[in-house]
């Protein structure tokens, strides 16, 4: 078997999740997405929140 036709091969089962057993007790990925998203709106609003940008003015741009 050509290399190039196996590492393809490796790639799609890879992707595919077929090389390693999976795990019973792993979340679903929409579980996971869902908590990335609400964990980035709050970073976002704690950071509006914290900082408001000063306004440049002529008189201090270089």
């Amino acid at each position: 078997m050509d290399t190039k036709i196996l590492r393809q091969k490796i790639l799609d089962l890879a992707i595919r999740g077929k090389l390693v057993e999976q795990d019973p007790n792993d979340e679903p990925a929409s579980v996971l997405l869902e908590r990335i998203k609400a964990e980035k709106e709050r970073s976002l609003s704690d950071n509006k929140k914290r900082k408001s940008k000063k306004e440049i003015t002529t008189d201090k741009s270089p």
